[in-house]
């Protein structure tokens, strides 16, 4: 188990103490009737008086089950009421942990409904789970309601509510716990950078957020970051023409953000992340319909995801080397944008016809994907985009959909989904596919393959621009015909050999957001998968 090392300001807030007076408290039952309840409870009266209303109110401890109740449990003075939760069976499965996740969230928001502000979190036997579940059920986005004070505001005045831990004493349950606040708080991050109007959140507030965000980790975390945000004159001077064909339409400037986090032995090669930071899309000249162009302002996604969990991962001092990189820009139709038919040249000196602008995430993922596999040569590099609504279509809100050239990748990825409750699924990345963007054009791709497997095509399309990978043979067609294996492979820079990059690209489309609330998914932008990428990255400890 990795070990949080140093004290910074996301841990700062947390306590865990019997001797602490809460005004409330969160409680599991199981279904086979065992309440977890604390020590305190137990060695008085409160235990028994508790039973004893659970068995006149009918609870059973199923999933999903919670009931508040009013009275002196012995657990201090200001402890008036209980929220106990129903946790299903018990078990150690990723079930088992999210029902726990679940159930906490429900009572936390039960309390914080009666005006509870200091909610204790009594043992529930998966303490990182329950301490997710506390923290994300009490997000909530109101910056810009009228009458209403800001969640800063409401911080500052102290009438947020605030959960913690009871009974916690053996370093790996304070550790579980903390670790559990750090990644509710990273996904929360990436809910509020999801959510904000695009008004609010232009590439240049975008990384100025993110940039304060990481450095209010304190200086011990600050010292293992370095943050660099690159202007138009840089993305010039790397010719990333497909990432400036996108911008160039809006009047808001680009940024293109660097996040390096070096927590592991130098010279190590890196993990690498790259966002797609689209702050709103409209689909530029192909200009999309009007019904729910809103929602657009969470194009940028991926961006906030991987801003999460490169914040997450700092908090959290893992002992491994991160780089993140994050292509910011808008999408607007304009009399300056890129317009169907025309050709760019990107990074990697592969030209590109735009067959459709609204196809834009992959051209501003292309040169991301190029500048990251081939300037800092990541030995993992996963992309993170809500690419295609073809993605929606296959799989819902359910999955994100994974496409890999490694099998070892697509594993943790899929354990890592599996434990975070964030599940990913995995599709095809195959040259069979590569036809369908290198026919028909007058440049070497095209941008957009058609309505035929939307998802898959723009996966292929991200491939061909990741230096450092194996290329797969390819379908023959027929016995003895040559291989679908077309397009033209990078030449890798010395030292890079093919296949010692590990590559995925993951499209979130179909579960950017939510349109219900239950537990702690709240209805709005989900900020997923930032808590299954921090589990991912904790994966690597392990294995140093």
């Amino acid at each position: 188990m990795f070990r949080i090392r140093t004290a910074s300001r996301a841990l700062r807030s947390f306590h865990s103490s019997t001797a602490r007076w809460h005004d409330s408290v969160v409680v599991g039952l199981h279904s086979d009737g065992q309440l977890l309840s604390p020590r305190a409870m137990a060695a008085g009266q409160g235990k028994e008086s508790l039973e004893v209303l659970l068995k006149a109110s009918g609870s059973k401890g199923k999933a999903g089950e919670s009931r508040v109740f009013y009275g002196d449990f012995g657990l201090g003075p200001d402890v008036k009421k209980i929220a106990v939760v129903g946790l299903g069976k018990q078990g150690t499965s990723a079930l088992a942990k999210d029902r726990v996740r679940m159930a906490v969230a429900t009572g936390v928001k039960q309390l914080k409904a009666q005006e509870a502000q200091d909610i204790g979190i009594a043992p529930m036997g998966h303490d990182e789970a329950a301490a997710e579940g506390a923290s994300l059920g009490l997000y909530k986005f109101n910056y810009f309601v009228s009458g209403k004070k800001s969640a800063d505001a409401e911080i500052k005045a102290g009438k947020v509510a605030k959960v913690s831990a009871v009974d916690l004493e053996s370093p790996n349950e304070i550790q579980a716990f903390k670790a559990g606040q750090i990644q509710a708080k990273a996904q929360n991050l990436a809910r509020i950078l999801m959510e904000t109007p695009s008004n609010y959140m232009t590439p240049t507030l975008f990384s100025q957020r993110v940039t304060k965000e990481l450095e209010s980790l304190g200086p011990d975390v600050v010292s293992k970051l370095k943050i660099i945000v690159h202007d138009r004159a840089w993305a010039e001077e790397n010719k990333m023409g497909a990432f400036l064909s996108v911008a160039k339409g809006s009047d808001e400037p680009l940024r293109f953000m660097e996040i390096h986090y070096n927590g592991g032995k130098p010279g190590d090669r890196p993990l690498g992340l790259v966002g797609k930071g689209v702050t709103f899309d409209s689909g530029g000249i192909s200009i999309k319909p009007s019904q729910n162009m809103a929602l657009m302002k969470g194009d940028m996604g991926g961006a906030a995801t991987v801003a999460g969990a490169m914040w997450g991962i700092a908090a959290l001092n893992l002992p491994i080397n991160v780089v993140a990189a994050i292509p910011l820009c808008e999408n607007m139709p304009s009399g300056k944008a890129t317009k169907p038919g025309d050709v760019v040249t990107s990074m990697a000196g592969k030209t590109i016809e735009v067959d459709n602008t609204d196809a834009e995430g992959r051209l501003i993922l292309a040169d991301a994907l190029t500048y990251v596999s081939k300037i800092h040569q990541p030995h993992t590099l996963i992309d993170l985009a809500t690419l295609t609504g073809a993605m929606d279509v296959a799989l819902g809100s359910a999955y994100a959909g994974v496409f890999s050239t490694s099998q070892s990748l697509w594993s943790e990825l899929d354990a890592a989904g599996e434990e975070a409750h964030e599940a990913f699924w995995r599709m095809p990345l195959h040259s069979v596919y590569l036809p369908q963007i290198t026919t028909n054009t007058v440049a070497d791709l095209l941008n957009a393959g058609g309505r035929s497997a939307g998802s898959c095509t723009a996966a292929i399309f991200l491939r061909e621009f990741v230096y450092g990978i194996e290329r797969d043979e390819g379908f023959a067609k027929l016995e003895g015909e040559s291989s679908t294996e077309v397009g033209l492979a990078l030449e890798n820079p010395e030292g890079l050999k093919p296949g010692s990059v590990r590559y995925a690209h993951i499209d979130i489309a179909g579960v950017m957001d939510t349109q219900s609330s239950s537990g702690y998914h709240a209805k709005g932008m989900t900020g997923r998968p930032t808590r299954a990428l921090i589990e991912f990255a904790k994966g690597f400890t392990t294995k140093a």
